[in-house]
């Protein structure tokens, strides 16, 4: 009896031997797995952070390009100003030959005769009208176009500006999905680690009640 009962104590001790090493394996297999979790984790943090970094230089090469274009556009309006001003020097120009013909050909006519001459000077008149009623539409037609490239100018910028902040606004909402994403990982990985110690504090206890029950039918000594 002695005998038949040490044999029997001898099987639980190494069966509970057998059980504790298998909880050593699948501690430290659930070890690897946390570990493995974690570097997953770590690479795709790594992942979002170059996303967001590539989506920023992205950004930052479209202001220079909005910049470029509007300084071009800039430079072109002067240039055409610069175009609308000599352009109506030179008239303005050719308009005082012009009148400074007329009022040589009105002298030289008075002096030929005074009918010829009041005639010349009721067309000189009536040109000089003329004129002044043409530099004043060239004058206005300049105005006009003036506050029509102004007015371009501040659509495109309004139109630049209005999409810089959209892809803010996109790279902000980018940002707070990764930020969310980031915690719902975190908050799966301490629920894993919740359970696996839950579950090792109860291997424990299971243990700690085999050994109890080994050391009473062990014999008293």
């Amino acid at each position: 009896m002695n005998n038949t009962n040490e044999l029997t104590i001898e099987e639980e001790l190494a069966l509970a031997q057998a059980d504790a090493r298998d909880l050593k394996r699948t501690v430290v297999a659930l070890r690897g797995e946390l570990e493995h979790t974690e570097m997953l984790r770590h690479a795709e943090t790594q992942q979002a952070t170059q996303a967001s970094a590539a989506e920023i230089a992205q950004l930052k090469t479209t202001v220079s390009a909005l910049r470029a274009e509007l300084e071009h556009a800039r430079i072109e309006r002067e240039k055409s100003v610069q175009q609308e001003r000599a352009s109506a020097l030179h008239e303005i120009q050719q308009l005082k030959s012009t009148a400074g013909s007329l009022r040589d050909a009105l002298e030289k006519a008075r002096i030929d005769r005074e009918t010829a001459l009041q005639q010349e000077r009721a067309t000189s008149h009536n040109e000089t009208q003329m004129l002044k009623a043409t530099v004043g539409n060239l004058r206005d037609e300049l105005e006009r176009e003036r506050a029509e490239k102004d007015n371009a100018v501040r659509n495109a910028i309004t139109a630049q500006q209005s999409e810089i902040a959209q892809l803010r606004q996109t790279v902000d909402s980018l940002r707070d999905a990764l930020e969310l994403g980031q915690l719902d990982k975190d908050n799966a990985v301490r629920r894993e680690h919740t359970y696996f110690a839950d579950e090792t504090v109860q291997l424990q206890a299971t243990i700690q009640a085999l050994r109890e029950q080994l050391n009473s039918h062990l014999p008293a000594t």
